[in-house]
């Protein structure tokens, strides 16, 4: 999978959809291409007293819709296609949620696991100084990712304050609460992805306290969504997975706690250490005879290869590009149903623009109104999808490409672009 490039997979999905919408080649050939990128050099001093240099982007890929929002990763593989490929993702899933907001992402390539936290702050503050210019509250707002948390929102969010010499709190999202943060933003990602899950169980007619689910991935999406999905639907987690390994449950009718596996990896590095598990690969999770699986973790693992094994009835992706096109006509033809990546990872960003408007109007909303109002976009949203794919009898990705990429040909129309 590691030559699978996931701005190529973008650039398909976007010649898909302007197929289906009949666009020109002027508006597709714009789609395709980001509106702007930095590239930056990223000198830290280490703990040892050598300088290191780091290797930064940012890319603002269309702000037809309004400023550009997005993450900024911190990854050892980071490459500038993923960057690009995430921030096109990023631009769809603003569009489909109808929120006013263009897409960008960011990202470093460092292994924030070998780094102390002195060495993490000082890299987080060089990446803000080179890229100040570049955001901002009224221009480009960015938010945490892989590998990136609230406090290094909070060094981020103070490095540009002493910069612009007055506090801006609105220039980054995913900050602690005391400091301008949401309530609700930390599972915002998850819990989004189940009201999703909830709308295509009542679609498809399975009832979710009788489901059985398997977890790809168990950094904070995955966990959360094994949680939430255990509390609030009563569903069982059978097999879990990181990046040292996968683990199933040996009695399926007890399941896995997932608190219990949470503090497992807090404790041993991987939920490979639960005890009483049996230990699988991490391609055999993804094949197991579960009623829904979730991808939460990297980018293409659902591929051609193995699509004909999927055994879930739905695939409820909380990671960004988990499946690729081969891979979803597969799926579609055997009666998967898919909630496409920029439609169930989408509660994260939405919160963050709940966030946004908070800090603008500098008002706190509560936690049950941060839920109930992430409930009304993603429900609205996923009908929204369900309903095109119906209508043009295309699967629930390009269905979700084309509700959020006429959006944005409307608006680029609109202010003369084309």
């Amino acid at each position: 999978m590691a030559d699978i490039n996931p701005f190529e997979i973008v650039q398909k999905q976007i010649d898909k959809c302007a197929e289906i919408l009949n666009l020109n080649a002027d508006i597709t050939r714009i789609l395709k291409t980001p509106m702007r990128e930095l590239h930056v050099s990223l000198p830290v001093r280490m703990d040892d007293g050598s300088l290191k240099v780091f290797q930064g982007f940012r890319v603002q890929y269309n702000d037809a819709k309004g400023i550009t929002k997005g993450g900024i990763r911190f990854h050892p593989d980071e490459t500038v296609d993923t960057v690009r490929a995430l921030a096109a993702w990023m631009t769809w899933k603003c569009s489909l949620l109808d929120l006013p907001l263009g897409g960008a992402k960011g990202g470093v390539v460092c292994n924030p696991k070998e780094m102390s936290v002195g060495e993490l702050e000082r890299l987080s503050r060089a990446y803000v100084r080179a890229v100040f210019q570049f955001i901002g509250p009224e221009r480009d707002v960015p938010a945490p990712d892989v590998y990136t948390t609230p406090e290094i929102m909070a060094w981020m969010m103070d490095e540009y304050s002493v910069i612009a010499g007055k506090p801006q709190f609105g220039v980054i999202t995913g900050k602690p609460v005391s400091i301008g943060g949401s309530k609700g933003r930390s599972d915002a990602t998850a819990r989004g992805g189940m009201y999703a899950i909830r709308e295509a169980a009542k679609s498809i007619g399975l009832d979710l306290s009788k489901a059985t689910v398997a977890v790809e991935g168990y950094g904070n999406a995955g966990y959360h969504a094994a949680r939430l999905i255990s509390e609030l639907f009563g569903a069982r987690i059978l097999a879990l997975c990181d990046s040292k390994g996968a683990v199933c449950c040996k009695v399926a009718e007890e399941g896995i706690d997932p608190q219990a596996a949470y503090e497992c990896k807090l404790a041993t590095t991987s939920v490979c250490n639960l005890p009483g598990m049996e230990p699988i690969s991490n391609d055999e999770l993804l094949e197991l005879d579960v009623d829904i699986l979730i991808p939460a973790a990297i980018e293409s693992v659902i591929t051609e290869k193995n699509a004909p094994n999927i055994k879930a009835r739905i695939i409820a992706e909380l990671a960004n590009g988990p499946t690729t096109p081969e891979a979803d006509d597969i799926l579609y033809n055997n009666g998967v149903h898919v909630i496409p990546d920029f439609l169930c990872n989408a509660g994260g960003v939405t919160v963050s623009y709940f966030e946004m408007v908070q800090n603008f109007y500098m008002y706190s909303w509560t936690e049950t109104e941060v839920r109930e109002r992430l409930d009304e976009k993603m429900t609205a949203a996923y009908h929204s999808v369900l309903n095109t794919s119906r209508e043009y009898k295309i699967n629930m990705r390009q269905a979700a490409y084309v509700r959020a990429v006429e959006r944005v040909v409307e608006a680029m129309e609109l202010r003369g672009w084309v």
